[in-house]
């Protein structure tokens, strides 16, 4: 008897397994529903959605895991950044300590990115580390979230080879996250819920800033613009803007506390509001974030599609706007920008950097550049080459293409070898460099107003970054952390700037 009753709820469990998984992505492990990534699911594009809930957390919870403790490592951009001071928020909520020290944590929390393989290489690296960890910790609990966690093969490979992983939680149902550790610490079970399908937008997230002087406020999540390498329209979704009451309700407050700065975040933030209003884009956000009077405002980061004549004149307009825009190009070759996907060519591009030259005073201007990629060849690259002698940005972040799967582009035949790509990107770092140098020699004997970030080893020794985001290191007396100070700049390197406090 008990022998029929075990099989036949085996028998019920594979039946409700292909059941579940004919509709959705989900599988059935040891009475523990998993939903997992579906790329099929994270193209598709929904209409205007502005649903918006609130963050709420059971009373519980708050409290329930006093004196454990957490570590937090976070790979990649801005966003993510920003994304793991909500996560250490809701960790601190439940009564977790964070410690800098994984091997002395109760609880490890990889926030992952996607954007290229060396990111990969490190959260995975990081997590064979775990591995041993666990093996003398057994009540260790792991978990992975962020942008990795949307990608099915990160998924596939995670039930395969690393099952001491606990869970996986992705990027649109972060606010689930003190249920998801609750889970895990309660029942052991390895669970994933990641939803390829973007959720409502959740308001009043928990926030432990880095700061207290500069602070990330998203405006805009997700991305519509699909380039044919790039995973993020895949992690992140769809274009989601917050609406701009709460966006200015935050900043109001960040000013009330005594904030300085505010970067706003997004995908691609000139993208601002098309979701949304009719009527209301970036350019009008830039207005009313810039009339709040919070004495600097940066964005990131910009489309060049999307780069409107009306942004310009903003950023020019008011003087708390910083004059320092990030504007990747990606390639100067008008052919693998066609291939690219990115909709404009080498001369848009070239247009829209002369305009904000002349119009913005003392703009600083930087972008990203991928060399590499499948098709690129000489005379492709001697384009970007020329771009870059025509442009002379003030920083760029050079890569090599990395290949993401479920990408347009992984379909792509690629057959420039690994010596020539990398003969390519240090022939391109020797001449970025070479402007940045150029670029910072300009500023010497000027005086530039420097918000202080932290102070070096020696005293009277500061640091902290000018108005075109250019890293000043400088003496002074007595100076203030999170203070705008005037500083002369009395020295320039390739990727500093050497000064000391005017007056």
């Amino acid at each position: 008897m008990e022998k029929r009753l075990i099989y036949s709820l085996v028998l019920l469990n594979f039946f409700c397994c292909k059941i579940i998984a004919f509709d959705v992505k989900y599988i059935w492990k040891w009475g523990v529903v998993m939903k997992l990534p579906d790329y099929t699911k994270a193209k598709m594009r929904k209409d205007k959605n502005e649903n918006v809930i609130s963050y709420n957390i059971d009373k519980s919870l708050i409290g329930k895991y006093k004196g454990k403790k957490f570590f937090l490592k976070t790979y990649g951009c801005q966003m993510n950044e920003h994304d793991s001071e909500n996560l250490c928020a809701m960790l601190l909520e439940l009564g977790f300590k964070q410690t800098d020290n994984y091997e002395d944590s109760d609880l490890i929390l990889l926030n992952t990115c996607s954007i290229r393989e060396n990111a990969h290489n490190k959260a995975f690296g990081m997590l064979g580390r775990v591995k041993h960890l666990k093996e003398t910790k057994k009540d260790l609990i792991v978990g992975i979230c962020g942008c990795m966690a949307q990608e099915k093969v990160v998924v596939d490979k995670i039930l395969d080879k690393y099952k001491y992983v606990n869970f996986v939680i992705g990027t649109h149902n972060m606010d689930h996250l003190p249920y998801i550790v609750d889970k895990a610490i309660n029942t052991g079970l390895q669970e994933v819920e990641v939803y390829s399908e973007e959720l409502d937008l959740v308001e009043d997230m928990p926030l432990k800033r880095d700061t207290t002087y500069k602070a990330y406020v998203n405006i805009i999540y997700g991305c519509d613009k699909f380039c044919t390498y790039c995973i993020v329209p895949f992690t992140r979704g769809r274009q989601r803007s917050r609406k701009k009451e709460y966006i200015l309700k935050e900043i109001n407050k960040l000013i009330k506390d005594g904030y300085k700065e505010v970067t706003l975040l997004g995908q691609n933030v000139n993208a601002y509001g098309k979701d949304l209003y009719d009527g209301y884009s970036f350019s009008d956000l830039l207005r009313d974030v810039a009339e709040t009077k919070i004495e600097r405002i940066r964005f990131v980061t910009s489309h060049p599609w999307d780069f409107t004549d009306e942004m310009i004149d903003m950023i020019a307009k008011y003087p708390n706007i910083m004059p320092s825009v990030h504007l990747p190009v990606q390639s100067g070759s008008s052919r693998i920008l066609k291939l690219m996907g990115r909709r404009y060519t080498k001369e848009d591009y070239l247009e829209l950097f002369k305009k904000l030259k002349d119009k913005v005073k003392n703009i600083a201007i930087s972008t990203d550049i991928i060399v590499g990629f499948p098709g690129e060849d000489e005379e492709d690259f001697l384009e970007t080459l020329s771009l870059v002698n025509e442009c002379k940005f003030d920083n760029a972040f050079t890569f090599i293409y990395s290949k993401r799967e479920g990408t347009a582009a992984c379909k792509l035949l690629d057959e420039v070898p690994i010596e020539e790509k990398e003969e390519r990107l240090q022939r391109l770092n020797n001449l970025v460099n070479k402007y940045f140098l150029e670029n910072n020699k300009k500023l010497v004997g000027k005086v530039e107003k420097v918000l202080v970030e932290g102070i070096s080893k020696k005293k009277n020794h500061y640091f902290g970054y000018t108005e075109g985001n250019k890293l000043v290191n400088f003496t002074g007396n007595d100076v203030e952390v999170g203070s705008i100070v005037p500083v002369k700049i009395m020295d320039a390197k390739t990727w500093s700037l050497d000064g000391e406090v005017d007056g």
